[in-house]
């Protein structure tokens, strides 16, 4: 078995906002990342795929085709949009790093045309990210979140 990552990364902007707290329990909560017109991040998606090579082409999967499914599925979907607003999966989710990676896996592993999608790693920044594997998507729950020191 292999591993074989594919890196992309992608604009956008959020608002952490829970409706069922008060407007002053949201600013407690998540302090400047309730900024009513929101902030933005660069991200950086790592998407993993597991397999055995081909004997024919001696890969897990032609990347051409990786490629164009992360161009289909996030950059169209999220490139420079507003997460809270534009991103239908999002809808009625705090879009925290978590979030979005366990969404990012909800809407790639169906669709890897060879091997299994093993791990979505996404950094919301150089020290924070959010990694989202098999067991995590499947029972619903939300990726582990990381940062560095």
């Amino acid at each position: 078995m292999v591993l074989l990552t594919r890196k992309i990364e992608f604009s956008a902007s959020h608002r952490y906002d829970n409706p069922n707290l008060s407007p002053e329990e949201n600013r407690r909560v998540f302090g400047k990342c309730n900024n009513p017109h929101g902030h933005g991040h660069n991200y950086t998606l790592e998407v993993t795929v597991e397999g055995d090579p081909s004997p024919i082409t001696g890969m897990v999967l032609d990347l051409k085709d990786l490629k164009e499914l992360l161009d289909r599925e996030i950059m169209q979907r999220m490139d420079h949009r507003n997460l809270n607003v534009e991103v239908p999966e999002l809808a009625g989710k705090i879009p925290t790093c978590e979030n979005i990676a366990l969404v990012i896996w909800n809407l790639l592993e169906p669709k890897i045309p060879a091997g299994k999608l093993h791990r979505v790693r996404l950094y919301e920044s150089a020290d924070l990210f959010a990694d989202c594997y098999r067991a995590a998507a499947s029972n619903g729950h939300a990726p582990s979140r990381k940062a560095g020191k």
